[in-house]
Formats: C-alpha cells, structure tokens, sequence
C-alpha cells in the first residue's frame, strides 16, 4: 500500500459529513432566530408575529451544535497533522480560518449589521465586527493552545496516555461517558446562565474542553469508533430523556447546567456513534457539500438580513415567511457559491477555499 492508499483508508467521512451538517444546522438556528421574542435584543430582523414552539427542538439541538463543531474541528486538527508538520498545519490553518476571519470581519458582518440597524432606523455606520464568524477566533485560539500536543500525539501514538484510555474503552465502552465529567464539573462551579453560551468566557472553555476532547477521541483511532458505536444507543436515549426533563420539568432555562452538560455530551456521543455506523462512506454529494458548506455559511448572514429586510413587513403568516426565509437564504446562498466563489479562483481563499 502506498502513502496515498494509507490517506485515503484513513478519511473519515463521517467527520466530513458531520462537520457539514452541524455548519447547516447553525443557518437553520439563525433563521428560526427572527421568528423568537429575543431576536431583536440580540441584533436580528425579527418578525412580529412569533413561532415560538418551534424553539422546542432548536433547544435540543442548541446545548451541543457549538460544542460538536468544536470537537470536530480538534478531530479535524488531528488528522490533517498526519500529513503535515506542525509549521505546514499552521500555515494552512492561518489560510483556511484566518483569511476568511479577517475578510468576513470587515467585508462580509459589517453588512448584516448596517442592515439591522438600518430596519430599526438606528443610525447606520460601518462596524467592523466578527458576527457570526466569532467561533473562527476561538478556533484559532484552541489550535495555538493544543498544536503542541497535536505535534506530539503524532510523534508518539504509542503513548501511555492512549494506551491507558483504550486499554479500558475496550473493556468497558460506557466508560466513554465519563468525557463529560470536565463540562460537568465547570457546569457546577461556574454555574452559568445558559450553557453553552457563545462568545462568553464560560463558552470560550466549552470549547477548549471540547476542541482537546475532539483530540484524545481521534487519537486513540478505532478504540473510540468501536465505543461510540456501542453506546450509541444508550447515548441518544439518556439525552432525550434528559431534554424532556428539562422542557417538562424545568421549562428549558432552570434545569442545573451540569445535567445539561451532560446532556450535551450524551447527544454528541450519539451523533459520532450514528454518524461512524452510517455516514462513513464517501459519495458525490459529500464530496460537493463538504466544500461547499463553509462558503455558504459565511455569506449566509448577510443574505438572511436582506431577505429579512423586505420580507418581514409583508402581510404573509409566520410559517410562509419562515419557509421562505429558509429557502431563499440558502437558495441565494448556493447560487453565489456555484456561479461565483467556486469559480473564481482569486477569490476562493476569502471563503476558506484552496485555489484550486
């Protein structure tokens, strides 16, 4: 087998389609955003006439969609070192986050807020900002805080730390439960408001946990797929019931943040464990989406706000208006990215993208 046989037997397309789906999520919470009572407190064009059950499963998806796209990213650190030095990894990663990070601040947010505040009648300005690029700089971030131990997992995967974790996953799976103790734990001295709150100091450690957690699963390789698949029944059970117990129970915003926490990483379990038994495969459609996904979501924000600009005047139901909504923001969207960034080779880096 050569080197290129070893690198393609060692993709993972279950990441790919994960690290996709979890970005499309993120445009699906942002619509449904300006149909809640707190849109506009948090600087979206909001409807005036709300929908509000349908923030009942966003609340499900919304304790571990960040948190998953975090530890996908450590995962992803991870596998990209194996065919990189830590200087080459950091070079790529300053092209692939910090380009379209930079280009997104001054170029792409201040768009979407000129637009908000322009609907509100606020006076218009421009405001450099990082909007909904933000979880880029924590990215950046937990990559400068952990490529070290990338670099030396990399160096010695044989080390007594892997070893020790996949001496016992072998022997008892539902160990793997135990990830959560170290959100758990900051979920009970900190005790903050919302967990899982982004861009917060509590978030910003949500994260590192979840970015260095992303690293110890990928690092010790099939011993963490074989658990994962395992409980992944288990997982998905005990995180429904603990979101029915906090929407029935403690009406979403008073249930202890510990036992969200754990609920967060009972979904993500189950979502690694569902996604490694039937997405690890490659096809055309991933092939296309997983390039296509973080372009689309950069631009999404601002197209979602002008789609919002004259659409939420109309005289139309809620639900049309959310259909709509949905459909032209990612129509749009697509449509940028098929006849416009995909092809234009000097502008693909903006987005993320390698020139060719």
């Amino acid at each position: 087998m050569d080197n290129s046989d070893h690198i393609i037997r060692k993709r993972r397309y279950d990441i790919d389609w994960l690290r996709t789906l979890a970005l499309g999520l993120l445009i699906i919470y942002h619509v449904v955003i300006s149909f809640q009572p707190w849109g506009k407190a948090i600087g979206f064009i909001q409807n005036d006439e709300l929908l509000e059950w349908i923030w009942i499963p966003m609340a499900a998806f919304n304790v571990w969609r960040i948190p998953l796209l975090f530890m996908i990213s450590g995962m992803g650190l991870c596998l990209a070192m194996e065919r990189r030095n830590w200087l080459q990894l950091l070079g790529d990663r300053a092209v692939r986050i910090a380009v379209p990070l930079i280009f997104g601040f001054f170029c792409i947010c201040p768009i979407t807020v000129f637009l908000m505040k322009s609907y509100y009648g606020i006076e218009t300005t421009y405001t450099p900002n990082s909007g909904h690029l933000w979880f880029l700089i924590n990215i950046l971030c937990y990559v400068s805080y952990f490529i070290s131990i990338v670099w030396t997992l990399k160096t010695y995967p044989d080390n007594p730390v892997s070893r020790f974790i996949s001496k016992w996953l072998r022997k008892q799976p539902y160990l793997i439960f135990l990830a959560a103790l170290p959100l758990m734990l900051e979920a009970m001295v900190l005790n903050p408001k919302h967990f899982a709150s982004f861009p917060t100091p509590h978030g910003h450690f949500v994260g590192t946990v979840c970015f260095l957690t992303g690293i110890v699963f990928i690092s010790i390789k099939d011993d963490f797929w074989d658990a994962v698949q395992k409980v992944k029944s288990s997982a998905i059970s005990i995180a429904v019931v603990l979101f029915l117990i906090r929407i029935i129970l403690f009406q979403i915003s008073n249930v202890p943040k510990f036992l969200v926490a754990f609920e967060s990483m009972c979904w993500m379990l189950a979502v690694f464990g569902y996604g490694s038994t039937y997405l690890n495969r490659p096809s055309r459609n991933l092939a296309y989406l997983s390039q296509a996904v973080f372009p689309v979501y950069i631009i999404h924000f601002p197209i979602q706000y002008a789609i919002s600009y004259y659409l939420m005047p109309l005289n139309f139901p809620a639900i049309l208006k959310l259909g709509i909504l949905m459909i032209g923001t990612f129509g749009i969207c697509w449509l940028i990215y098929e006849f416009f960034i995909k092809r234009l080779k000097w502008i693909r880096p903006l987005f993320g993208m390698k020139w060719n």
